[in-house]
């Protein structure tokens, strides 16, 4: 497992300056993000154990894996929490979005896949990648430390969207 050193943006968002040191990409990875939510409504987060940023369990989609099944191995491996995936909130490929891996230069591209899903059995268990896996309930949300793009597909479930966000 790579452990991303540094988030690095450059696009045109106004609370996002450019940053003309964002390297080039050289590798793109299809990964999902699951929202995974409980009867009472509250979302489950991890604070990963790379960065402390609090996030959505999620990850790489194997070889020979479908976007499901790596939803819910990932959720499980991450959280100690089975789920089932229910919807989809949208796909997330930024191509000026790029996570610098400086164990082995990969620049990777953001490619992300955000579905919903429902817990099914579990209790809340960290792993490597999680240092702390808790329930939070949405009005908490906004006062958790997390990465723009994170906290942009975080935004896109809670605004309840007719239509995935494409982007």
């Amino acid at each position: 497992m790579h452990a991303p050193v540094l988030l690095a943006h450059a696009d045109h968002d106004e609370h996002v300056a450019d940053d003309p040191a964002a390297p080039a990409p050289n590798s793109l990875v299809p990964s999902v993000n699951v929202v995974v939510t409980n009867e009472a409504g509250e979302i489950l987060m991890i604070r990963r154990s790379d960065n402390g940023n609090w996030a959505l369990p999620g990850g790489a989609i194997d070889l020979g894996e479908s976007l499901p099944e790596a939803a819910v191995r990932e959720t499980l491996e991450e959280t100690g929490i089975q789920c089932e995936t229910t919807g989809l909130v949208g796909t997330y490929t930024d191509p000026k979005h790029v996570i610098l891996y400086t164990s082995d230069g990969e620049a990777r591209q953001e490619f992300s896949i955000v579905l919903t899903a429902r817990a099914v059995e579990g209790e809340p268990t960290p792993s490597d990648e999680s240092r702390e896996v808790r329930w939070v309930p949405r009005q908490e949300i906004e006062t958790l430390t997390m990465d723009r793009s994170m906290r942009l597909r975080i935004g896109h479930y809670l605004a309840g969207r007719a239509a995935p966000s494409i982007g």
